[in-house]
């Protein structure tokens, strides 16, 4: 990444995109993942150590970034994919990896998918700024093509919309509502303050235990889950029973967004 920035920094003109997926934190969680000169840093053990390489790996990306000069000309984001596994989460040195937000990486749950999201654009976001925005991970195609002025085609980009206002500290929405999935299929659509978690009354994870952790797949037609995330952001008291109206309207988006192929 360091070379490649170095490179294109040759050429003033033209812009680049760096997408940099990084192995740090991800299992296996061990000693050798980690360079000599990290290791204990953290005092949290091997998984600990590799979120203090990953610290490291983002300040020698900004280090290149000052050394070329386009530090204060680049838009930086740094996030993550999804929440921590079940039994590599720290616990053992006191650390919760997914915060407070139930569950892990997988689940259908919030500590599955909510994760953070850090951006650094020197004259545009605004620093030590606050976004409360409703974004995820696919509005990254839109918000791209957004910030080069270029239109996407009607078969690319179907649930991505562009959060390029909200970096710009806008307070209009990004998008209305957002689809998550489990890894065993589980649907679930946030729209306002409630969630609702489609034909599925557990975590919707792999089910392999861990951590206590068992879910299944999806069953048609079964009792679901239905969350008010602006009181009960942790998922604590489903109220699916208690608010039909609620769990039939945004069943029907699903089915619909699932129809039309399209979320936007």
């Amino acid at each position: 990444a360091v070379a490649y920035i170095e490179e294109r920094a040759q050429d003033e003109d033209t812009p680049f995109f760096l997408y940099l997926a990084a192995s740090a934190p991800h299992e296996p969680c061990t000693v050798a993942c980690v360079p000599e000169f990290l290791r204990g840093a953290s005092e949290a053990g091997p998984r600990g150590d590799m979120v203090a390489l990953f610290d490291w790996m983002v300040g020698q990306v900004m280090d290149a970034l000052d050394r070329c000069g386009l530090v204060d000309d680049t838009l930086v984001i740094v996030t993550s994919d999804n929440g921590a596994l079940p039994g590599c989460n720290g616990r053992t040195y006191g650390h919760k990896s997914c915060g407070d937000w139930r569950g892990f990486k997988g689940f259908i749950w919030e500590g599955g998918h909510r994760e953070p999201f850090i951006a650094r654009w020197p004259g545009v976001v605004a620093p030590n700024s606050v976004c409360d925005a409703l974004v995820g991970l696919q509005d990254f195609m839109a918000t791209v093509a957004d910030i080069v002025g270029e239109t996407l085609p009607q078969d690319a980009g179907e649930d991505s919309a562009s959060f390029l206002p909200a970096l710009m500290g806008e307070n209009e929405p990004v998008r209305d509502d957002l689809i998550h999935h489990s890894c065993m299929g589980v649907f679930s659509i946030r729209r306002g303050d409630w969630k609702l978690i489609v034909d599925c009354d557990n975590s919707g994870d792999m089910g392999r235990g861990v951590d206590g952790c068992v879910g299944t797949e999806p069953v048609p037609g079964s009792r679901g889950q239905l969350y008010h995330m602006g009181d009960d952001p942790f998922e604590s008291y489903n109220q699916f029973n208690r608010e039909p109206g609620i769990v039939r309207e945004f069943r029907e988006m699903v089915e619909r967004y699932i129809a039309d192929g399209r979320s936007v």
